[in-house]
């Protein structure tokens, strides 16, 4: 099988390195490899860089795709204005800046927030250039984000018109009244709507940013890029339930993290807790307290979580019995997967194929 660009990045950089950074990225290369983590077309990402930005609103998205470029994912980033310098809310000035070009449909737009002033400043607050600008983007097929107030500038386009869509707390009243047609959310921590995508206040906007990354490359990639930030990866109501590659990864026991990295990659072998404990470079007993400590379950029920959540994917395939869906997933008895399924969704898996309910 030929090798994607993205494995052969991963393997330079490994040889190129060395410490516990390359073992994290030898890792997260075995881990994808068992996700089957396709490489995808170059995709440009372009910061829309308003006066007054505020800062974490611009690191921190900024931080997740560059993470995700560093992880072997075609990413480029684009930093552009209506002009070519432009000063932060906190007095950092950005230089050098790229003009408002043309975008394509595969793009992604995002506005961070930036610091607003009174009603009557704010009205004059919005270039005409970047208003044409935003609404050309849109027209044109590509998708767009905001974190923070910069959701008043998508407002100002007219991109919120009959949209679901959130702000910081604080201007959640004032958006609202500026932009009637908007349904305002004062309950989530991002909104997708279509080709829209709004964030509340500040360090929201990492949390939308990993979401936008999930929608394009998956769960399971999105989680390796969240572990690189060591950031916890969130989402709001309206989403499905966590994936299994997302949940039990927020702590910072490296030994742990090993085990649940080699378990996602032998998800449907017969794995011994000693084979466990010797990649953690510790005793069964150890390994057994330390997993329970970091994650809440033991090595064996993250297993069968895992296994659980293959069989989700695999029941969707009409053409596979549920003992080949059992055979899989690495369970020798399809009674025993038929129990585990019963025990986590109430309902025989059968049964949950039917009538399309998977979890």
């Amino acid at each position: 099988m030929v090798e994607s660009r993205l494995t052969i990045h991963l393997r330079k950089e490994i040889q190129k390195g060395k410490g516990k950074a390359m073992t994290v990225l030898a890792s997260f290369l075995t881990t994808i490899q068992q996700a089957g983590v396709l490489e995808t077309q170059e995709q440009r990402v372009f910061f829309l860089v308003l006066p007054q930005v505020n800062l974490l609103d611009l690191a921190g998205p900024a931080q997740v795709f560059h993470a995700a470029a560093q992880l072997g994912m075609p990413y480029r980033l684009i930093f552009c204005a209506h002009r070519p310098e432009v000063c932060s809310a906190q007095g950092l000035v950005f230089a050098h800046l790229q003009p408002l070009e043309p975008v394509q449909p595969g793009d992604l737009v995002i506005v961070p927030g930036l610091q607003l002033g009174s009603e009557e400043a704010r009205r004059g607050q919005w270039e005409p250039t970047i208003i044409r600008w935003l609404r050309q983007v849109y027209d044109g097929g590509s998708s767009i984000a905001s974190i923070c107030t910069g959701a008043f500038a998508l407002g100002e386009a007219g991109l919120l018109d009959g949209r679901r869509c959130t702000t910081h707390w604080i201007t959640l009243a004032a958006l609202q009244e500026r932009y009637p047609r908007a349904r305002v959310l004062d309950n989530a921590l991002f909104v997708h709507d279509n080709r829209v995508t709004t964030s509340a206040g500040i360090a929201s906007g990492i949390d939308m940013a990993l979401s936008l990354l999930e929608q394009r490359h998956g769960p399971l990639f999105t989680a390796q890029v969240a572990r690189y930030l060591v950031v916890y990866l969130r989402r709001n109501g309206s989403q499905s339930q966590d994936s299994i590659y997302l949940q039990y990864r927020t702590h910072l026991d490296p030994a742990v993290h090993q085990v649940q990295d080699y378990l996602i990659s032998h998800i449907a072998g017969s794995v011994s807790l000693q084979t466990l404990a010797d990649i953690a470079h510790l005793s069964v007993r150890s390994l057994t307290r330390c997993f329970k400590e970091a994650t809440g379950l033991t090595p064996v029920q993250y297993h069968q979580r895992l296994q659980i959540e293959l069989a989700t994917t695999l029941l969707h395939d009409p053409d596979l019995s549920i003992e080949e869906v059992a055979h899989k997933c690495g369970f020798e008895d399809a009674r025993h997967f038929r129990r585990l399924w019963q025990r986590s969704f109430g309902v025989p898996p059968s049964v949950s194929r039917n009538i399309q309910t998977l979890s």
